[in-house]
């Protein structure tokens, strides 16, 4: 049997994505008897990370607090992005995975939700005030919506699209390519470098 203390870790590893109790347990055996080092490390940077990682407040991407109290992500700061070209995804994962392709060369606003009547979430759990805000805040000109092909993801793409239609902004929707019902997380570059580079209006 392990310690108590080690057990409880073990469920907290378990409770991570992709991570099961045999994964979980190993994690643990190999941080408590062959990286004490790097058990304090990960211990430090976990702390660390919980208190200044947090969303950005422009887009939603994740960002550290900076000298000045402010949580602004590195894309957000890149004077050499096109700030009349944004990108709204659904969660920061499909932020990364489009960054991957190089594809984009503006910047990105993050959801973090869907619309999904199953789960209870609505049009009013959308953050469209902050989206308004910020295609305001920047100038922005066109809307690449990037969120995933499932039916969720295309009730959301509708909605978002229905919303812009009166901001007079050109509203583009990422091209095919992309299987249905898939995540953009695991699409491979190639392939979202061409639905962003092959992207279609939603605008009438």
């Amino acid at each position: 049997m392990l310690p108590e203390r080690l057990s409880r870790l073990m469920q907290l590893f378990a409770r991570l994505p992709g991570v099961g109790e045999k994964t979980a347990q190993r994690y643990c055996l190999f941080l408590a008897t062959e990286q004490g080092e790097l058990a304090r490390q990960l211990g430090d940077e976990l702390l660390e990370a919980s208190v200044s990682v947090g969303p950005c407040q422009r887009c939603g991407n994740l960002a550290e607090v900076d000298e000045q109290s402010q949580r602004i992500c590195r894309i957000c700061r890149d004077n050499r992005r096109d700030p009349s070209l944004l990108c709204v995804v659904a969660r920061v994962q499909d932020l990364l995975a489009i960054e991957r392709s190089g594809a984009m060369r503006g910047r990105y606003f993050v959801l973090g939700r869907l619309l999904s009547p199953l789960d209870g979430i609505g049009p009013d759990e959308l953050p469209m005030p902050a989206l308004f805000a910020r295609l305001e805040q920047d100038g922005v000109r066109e809307v690449i919506i990037a969120t995933p092909p499932s039916v969720d993801g295309e009730a959301t793409a509708l909605l978002l699209a229905r919303e812009l239609a009166a901001a007079k902004l050109r509203v583009s929707r990422i091209a095919s390519g992309v299987p249905h019902g898939g995540d953009l997380e695991f699409a491979d570059q190639i392939t979202l470098g061409r639905a962003i580079d092959g992207r279609r209006s939603m605008g009438s």
